[in-house]
């Protein structure tokens, strides 16, 4: 019996150490977007008050490994499941070398789930660095490819918010999309993610008192205008908010152009208050109707002739943030920026196009407009939109850079909820590429969403020292003082110019408080503060 009793051991442990041990990390998990639009759902309250007391950020990490993974993992031949990781999504699996590398073709609902293995035996590992820690960037951070829309979106920077170790993506902010129709909202892959993510709120037809929540019906319009800021195709498109949420509202009779259409959009911007909305997009304008008795003339575009632009206004004053086309009319008679975008309470968009050079076709500012207009640009010459039979195509018009700048708006308010919508409004125009040198082609010009978010940040950590630091004259012109709090004995200062290029490095001291701006040229500047624990930026202004 004891012979037996061995040799049974003897089997067992040969056969235990024919297994290899190994961490199998898997592709994503499908159903994060909707886990983490219900945190509630995957942590108990107790967790989640922890978080927040902390201010840590609930993310991919907190997201269970997906199960129909596991259970088709543990179904393959030979392989035996140990254990579960959702920080690295991941399991650790025993089974023949064989056996465990066969996993990387393993497919569920037409997706390969195995990203890397990585074998306990690291002689059996052969792959490089990069994917050695591949799950461990996948699991800090969001990472799109753009495809198309990479243009788009990397004009204004507004991917590295979503790159953030915050990922700003749009996550708890609301908008509200006032346009012509949706159709096949409801049923495209392009918008299977925002569906997915309850991403979608509710609508309403304002034209024809469609009682049904969801305005799907009738022009194509509004759903190439959402496209750009919530349609998503893995590895060819993103949106510029991705993981907003949306309400639709049709208050545009396409087929025809009457007065009655202002007051729909005026109806739909008070059910936006209603609803709590962040931000109103709005790709349209009125300037003439088919009954010319309704025309507006180009000097009734002063910010706050038109019913329109009134709301508009209004419904800046109620807090939300309205984003809207500047129009498609530069190259017309009319030429100019349209109603309601002329409202001073209105954030215009213009259009450039995929260089950042004017676009011919959008309106332009004019002097009798209470506020420079546009307020800035986005690309709106040759757009990447997702038409209505999920392909991927462009068009041109301020239609979609108002769209494209509103969805990064919405991530950098996400970024900054403590800031006002003026506040928002200022410090995008401040970041935008001539804010110093504004036009009536490009407004401020191109924003940096990235630049305005650091500058913000950085004022914050400053003000956060309880220090007092004075940068003056600013704007500057042959000298800049730099006033250092008591406890700093010298700093070193580098200026760049925006495109991120050294300018200028020195020190500064307690009796050496000058640097010397001559030879910059007219235009803005970022200033870096440097001093033991003290870590700031500045903007300054030369003239």
């Amino acid at each position: 019996m004891k012979k037996l009793l061995l040799f049974s051991i003897f089997i067992y442990s040969t056969f235990l150490f024919s297994q290899e041990h190994a961490w199998v990390y898997l592709v994503d998990k499908p159903n994060s977007a909707t886990a983490l639009s219900n945190p509630i759902s995957i942590l108990s309250q107790k967790a989640l008050d922890r978080k927040a007391a902390h201010n840590v950020v609930v993310d991919f990490r907190d997201v269970p490994v997906d199960e129909t993974y596991i259970t088709s993992i543990k179904s393959e031949t030979g392989i035996t499941v140990l254990a579960k990781s959702k920080w690295f999504n991941a399991v650790h699996v025993i089974g023949s070398q064989t056996d465990i590398n066969a996993l990387t073709t393993l497919v569920v609902n037409g997706v390969t789930i195995v990203s890397t293995i990585d074998f306990a035996d690291d002689s059996l590992n052969s792959r490089n660095t990069q994917n050695q820690n591949k799950h461990q960037i996948e699991a800090s951070f969001t990472t799109f490819n753009y495809g198309n829309a990479a243009n788009q979106i990397e004009m204004i920077n507004v991917d590295d918010l979503h790159q953030h170790a915050n990922s700003y993506t749009g996550t708890g902010m609301t908008v509200a999309v006032l346009d012509a129709g949706f159709t096949n909202v409801n049923t495209m892959s392009g918008f299977q993610r925002l569906r997915d993510n309850n991403g979608i709120l509710g609508g309403f037809d304002f034209v024809d008192r469609n009682t049904d929540v969801f305005a799907y019906t009738g022009n194509t319009h509004g759903t190439w205008v959402l496209s750009t800021m919530a349609g998503f195709i893995q590895d060819q498109f993103v949106g510029t908010a991705p993981d907003a949420q949306y309400y639709l509202f049709r208050t545009e009779k396409a087929e025809s152009e009457t007065p009655m259409e202002e007051s729909l959009w005026v109806e739909a911007a008070e059910r936006a208050d209603s609803l709590g909305v962040d931000v109103i997009n709005s790709s349209l304008g009125y300037t003439t109707f088919d009954n010319p008795n309704y025309s507006y003339t180009p000097a009734d575009m002063d910010g706050n002739t038109t019913y329109i632009t009134k709301g508009a206004n209004i419904a800046h004053e109620k807090g939300i943030l309205v984003v809207n086309s500047a129009g498609n009319s530069g190259a017309s008679s009319w030429q100019i920026v349209g109603a309601p975008a002329d409202g001073a309470g209105v954030f215009s968009i213009g259009a450039v196009n995929a260089a950042g050079n004017y676009a011919s076709f959008s309106s332009q500012g004019n002097g009798m407009q209470p506020t420079q207009k546009p307020d800035v640009v986005a690309q709106g010459q040759a757009s990447y939109v997702i038409t209505t039979s999920d392909t991927i195509t462009t068009l041109s018009g301020t239609s979609f850079s108002a769209p494209i700048l509103a969805g990064g708006i919405v991530c950098l308010w996400q970024a900054l909820p403590s800031l006002s919508n003026a506040e928002i409004m200022q410090l995008v125009r401040e970041s935008a590429s001539q804010y110093t040198t504004p036009d009536n082609l490009l407004g401020h010009g191109i924003p940096d969403l990235a630049l305005a978010l650091a500058e913000v940040l950085s004022v914050q950590e400053f003000q956060n020292q309880n220090t007092v630091l004075k940068v003056y004259p600013n704007p500057v012109n042959t000298e800049l003082t730099i006033e250092l709090p008591s406890q700093y004995d010298e700093a070193v200062i580098t200026v760049y110019d925006l495109l991120g290029k050294r300018i200028i490095e020195t020190k500064v001291s307690a009796t050496q408080q000058k640097v010397n701006t001559s030879a910059l040229a007219n235009g803005v500047y970022l200033v870096k503060i440097e001093a033991k624990d003290l870590l700031i930026t500045k903007k300054i202004i030369k003239n």
